[in-house]
């Protein structure tokens, strides 16, 4: 019950790790979109806006424009006329300043030195007093910055300070603007669906946040049920020799004064019990080697066929006398290079494995050749066979087809997973197959 509430608490974090990076995921897209949409809105008004600042800085404002003479007529009369009075100008340069832009998108505002706006008459006089309280932020010059005036119109705008000139000793502003409603409004939509589509992705998010945790924690639920099954194996398997070697021994405590000539029995039976402890303990340490990737190998060059018929030459007798036959069919010919140790591990594993698992009349055969310029080893029964769940699992610690039988002739279940690691550690590969009509077959591939 722990560890299925440790798997879910599990799961509920990966589900949030995996729900944050989604939803970073579309947030940072979303805002890439949007400032990609807003750049390329605002580009070419932003161009209309420093083209038309340049026509003032590539004329040479600053040589002594004059200043119109307001004190004669034109026949040297006291009497004097304003020429630019209907447009609220006091001298010929602001005139020409109010006057350089011919861009009718372009809202060209004159500035004097307080930053009252000059050439007012320019704007029309229904817009005057609107213009009058749009603000004018003497720092900001020669950037595009946007301004939000009366809280629902918008403009692009520039900012350019003109010195003063010899006949004039205060300096003019220049105020650009271009109205953008209709491009805010268009990237307030933008961004409306942008918004949608980050919530809509979030909640597919969740979804795919929980299927893809559910899938990383497949291979960790297995390894805990793998782990968990192996403990209560490793328990099973020491609990039935130590129960017995300590009821053994508990005997002999009571009869201390027995010879041992009559408690030979319980004292063989609690060596032969030590012996498999024993064994046990060296298979578990050798599995725990392969884990870490930490067997050693010690290559050899060996002539496989030889190999084999000297090592099964001492079971042909013994199978005889289970009225079992042995045939050998070896046609390699060649050398592997293998761990000579290990590899006489791995086909008495197998070997002892057929033996077990066949009755009297049955075949056992070894066959060796080359097939894809590979050693091929096949060990073929026509033995009791394994079931189809028994194929995908036979090399899995611990597992036993037939465990009634298995504790009868001793066995743990650990033989056939010693031998994939064997054949791992060689950089092979072990399957194992249905003998029709019945049977089983193993099959090792080794590298030469």
């Amino acid at each position: 019950m722990k560890e299925k509430q440790n798997l879910n608490n599990l799961l509920f974090n990966h589900m949030k790790l995996n729900l944050l990076a989604f939803s970073i995921i579309f947030i940072l897209f979303g805002l890439f979109i949007f400032q990609t949409v807003s750049r390329i809105t605002y580009r070419s008004i932003d161009e209309e806006l420093l083209n038309a600042i340049d026509k003032f800085k590539i004329v040479e404002l600053n040589y002594n424009i004059p200043v119109f003479n307001f004190n004669k007529d034109s026949f040297g009369n006291g009497n004097y006329e304003n020429p630019f009075e209907n447009f609220g100008i006091i001298n010929e340069r602001d005139y020409y300043l109010s006057r350089r832009i011919n861009n009718p998108k372009i809202i060209c505002l004159l500035r004097d030195s307080d930053y009252k706006i000059l050439n007012k008459e320019d704007l029309g006089r229904n817009v005057q007093a609107y213009f009058e309280n749009l603000s004018f932020d003497v720092n900001n010059l020669n950037e595009i910055y946007e301004i939000k005036f009366d809280s629902k119109y918008y403009y692009r705008a520039i900012n350019l300070k003109i010195d003063s000139t010899s006949n004039d000793n205060e300096d003019r502003y220049i105020q650009l603007l271009i109205n953008v409603d209709s491009e805010k409004n268009l990237l307030n939509s933008y961004m409306q669906i942008i918004i949608s589509a980050i919530l809509f992705g979030i909640v597919l998010s969740i979804v795919a946040s929980y299927i893809l945790s559910k899938k990383t924690l497949v291979p960790i639920k297995e390894i805990v049920e793998r782990q968990s099954e192996f403990v209560e194996n490793v328990s099973h398997e020491l609990r039935t020799p130590l129960t017995i070697i300590q009821a053994k021994q508990e005997l002999l405590l009571k009869e201390p004064d027995s010879k041992i000539i009559d408690k030979i029995e319980d004292i063989s039976l609690s060596i032969e019990e030590t012996k498999r402890l024993s064994k046990l303990t060296k298979d578990l340490l050798l599995l725990t080697r392969a884990d870490s990737k930490n067997i050693t190998i010690q290559k050899e060059e060996i002539e496989i066929d030889r190999f084999i018929e000297n090592l099964v030459k001492p079971y042909i007798e013994f199978a005889q006398m289970q009225e079992k036959e042995i045939i050998l069919d070896l046609n390699f010919n060649q050398v592997v290079s293998a761990d000579i140790n290990k590899l006489h591990q791995l086909i008495v594993i197998l070997f002892d494995n057929a033996l077990k698992y066949t009755e009297n009349g049955d075949t056992i055969t070894i066959s060796t050749y080359l097939k894809d310029g590979k050693c091929i080893i096949d060990i073929k029964d026509t033995g009791i066979g394994i079931s189809d769940e028994g194929l995908k699992r036979v090399f899995d610690r611990f597992y036993r087809e037939d465990k009634a039988r298995n504790r009868e002739t001793g066995g743990a279940g650990l033989g056939l997973a010693i031998a994939y690691s064997i054949v791992e550690a060689h950089n092979g590969s072990i399957k194992v197959f249905h003998n029709k009509p019945k049977g089983t077959i193993f099959s090792i591939k080794l590298p030469r």
